[in-house]
């Protein structure tokens, strides 16, 4: 694939990852409610359980919650064991799962912060 159109297909996808930062941050004051705005995205768009692998371990992701932080958390379990991560640490699966362009959106966010 010529370069022009790589470029051309990642600016595409940071435009749509820009507009949907805007749909769910456009009525928010501060930071905190931007946070709030997109991890509400995250959570209505989300399909869990999904599985993945962190630090080389199969773990099946759960849920997404708020974190005492505001940041969106995966709860990930492995047997009895459970463990948050931070949705912006979060190894996701090919194929990604239903509703990962908002965990990809709240990256993009908090990369600009």
């Amino acid at each position: 694939m010529p370069a022009s159109k790589a470029i051309s297909r990642v600016d595409t996808n940071a435009r749509k990852l820009d507009e949907m930062i805007e749909e769910a941050t456009v009525d928010c004051y501060d930071e905190t409610e931007q946070a709030s705005g997109l991890y509400t995205m995250i959570e209505e768009n989300r399909t869990v359980p999904f599985k993945t692998r962190i630090l080389g371990f199969g773990v099946s992701v759960v849920a997404i919650e708020m974190g005492d932080d505001g940041s969106p958390k995966a709860v990930s379990e492995r047997g009895s064991e459970r463990q948050l991560i931070s949705v912006t640490d979060l190894p996701l699966p090919k194929p990604p799962p239903a509703g990962a362009e908002w965990i990809a959106a709240y990256r993009r966010w908090r990369s600009g912060q």
